[in-house]
């Protein structure tokens, strides 16, 4: 029996590989899933203005039910989703979650008052907190190391393709019908493909692509053991923080970015509908292959590239991003916040990758949802809070016509934050690579 609890130098070494089947059913059947995961969590974003127009509700509060409220349940339910799924069946948990935030989805568009949706837009987070945390390490068990940046790659396409469907289908029904029926409309589709999931994707075993004996099973790794030696490993805490970090000016912009194009930029819903849509695809979707192929390449020189590439793709972003904030037409906005997109995920697949593959087998998944409760709660939790508030602040101090931009604009030092953070776990990751080569060495030469 294998039981690893340190964290920090990846998955032990055995002899011999067990190939996965289908990697590219499953790669799909995944991307899928969260694609609906992030289309579910987007249309509140998207469809802000006419929900605001309907429950009279103001930018602060709609920052909270984007945010606090939210992440009050999808941060901390994915630690003991992350426990369960590391101990029983990954692709029963995210069936049942997918499940879960479907039906929480249509209840969202059923909601008559603002404490109604907050309860709804609870139960989506209490969902989704099952949906991530499994497949990560059904990724990593499929995918063997050097093939899995762009694995990742593929599968963080959920979120852009998401945000561009809830943006296309989510505004044109909208238009067209009612806000609620979008909400009920996706909903229903997430109920289906929940039920379909155990079909589509095989169990796998636990450290299938590793190198490992088939025979080996890995032991349930103790669950605060793990979390201790996971925040006493300073690799793992800094690409969590960084990512946090990055995460309050993605999700703090994300969840207001349709509201500002319509309200201070002029778009109407039906440009919104096709235009964002083809921005989010282009610019995030661009971001999340190109990161996925670059760390592919060039972790195999150096791990450091999990940390200088997000440090080196926000560097570039800001000055674009302050250009978007600034623009004077909804065109020239929409092109900036392209290039913006572009490069604001370069992290993502960075960190996933760096964290799955610095734990063992047994630990994967309680890993990844500590990962996401660190920095979905600094990002998800804050950053949308942070904006609504300050948008609220500003517009009560007289700044109404452009308080939302203004709100946008205090997003900027964080990139800084970011990339301090992200230059920090270069030199992390640097120490940690050669006390590693010198402790081998050491045993080396003692053999």
């Amino acid at each position: 029996m294998v039981q690893q609890v340190e964290i920090g130098g990846g998955a032990p070494a055995f002899a011999t590989k067990r190939k996965m089947r289908r990697p590219g059913v499953v790669l799909t059947a995944l991307t899928v899933v969260y694609i609906l995961n992030f289309l579910d969590r987007q249309l509140l974003g998207i469809l802000a203005k006419p929900i605001q127009d309907e429950l009279q509700i103001t930018d602060g509060q709609l920052g909270l039910i984007g945010g606090l409220y939210f992440a009050m349940f999808y941060c901390f339910i994915a630690i003991p989703v992350g426990w369960l799924a590391d101990r029983t069946n990954r692709v029963g948990v995210l069936s049942i979650a997918c499940g879960i935030w479907s039906a929480a989805t249509i209840a969202c568009g059923l909601a008559r008052t603002y404490p109604q949706l907050v309860v709804a837009r609870m139960a989506v987070g209490f969902g989704e907190a099952g949906g991530v945390p499994p497949s990560y390490a059904l990724i990593t068990d499929t995918f063997p190391a050097g093939k899995r940046g762009f694995a990742f790659g593929i599968f963080n396409l959920g979120p852009p393709i998401g945000a561009a469907l809830g943006i296309a289908l989510g505004a044109t029904i909208a238009a067209v019908f009612d806000w609620r029926d979008a909400f009920i409309a996706i909903g229903v589709v997430g109920l289906i493909t929940a039920t379909a999931l155990p079909f589509l994707i095989p169990e796998p075993k636990r450290g299938a692509t590793d190198e490992m004996d088939v025979d080996s099973k890995p032991e349930a790794a103790p669950f605060w053991t793990t979390v201790r030696a996971f925040f006493a490993n300073p690799v793992l805490t800094l690409a969590a923080l960084g990512s946090g970090a990055t995460q309050f000016v993605t999700y703090g912009l994300g969840n207001f970015a349709v509201l500002f194009l319509m309200r201070e930029k002029g778009m109407t819903l039906s440009e919104i509908a096709f235009w964002y849509a083809l921005a989010i695809i282009v610019g995030m979707g661009g971001g999340m292959i190109a990161s996925g192929k670059l760390i592919d390449r060039l972790s195999r020189r150096s791990r450091t590239t999990f940390a200088t590439a997000p440090a080196a793709s926000l560097a570039v972003a800001a000055p674009f991003y302050l250009g978007f904030v600034w623009a004077p037409s909804w065109e020239l906005a929409l092109g900036l916040l392209t290039i913006v997109m572009f490069f604001n995920y370069f992290y993502l697949s960075c960190s996933i990758t760096l964290v799955q593959e610095e734990v063992s087998p047994n630990q994967r998944v309680l890993a990844g949802a500590l990962l996401l409760l660190v920095m979905n709660f600094i990002g998800l939790g804050l950053g949308p809070t942070w904006v609504g508030a300050a948008s609220d602040w500003f517009a009560a101090r007289g700044s109404i016509a452009n308080s939302l931009q203004l709100a946008l604009y205090t997003l900027t030092p964080f990139y800084a934050i970011a990339i301090a953070l992200f230059v920090m776990l270069a030199r992390a990751i640097r120490s940690a690579d050669m006390r590693l080569h010198k402790n081998t060495l050491a045993h080396e030469s003692e053999g």
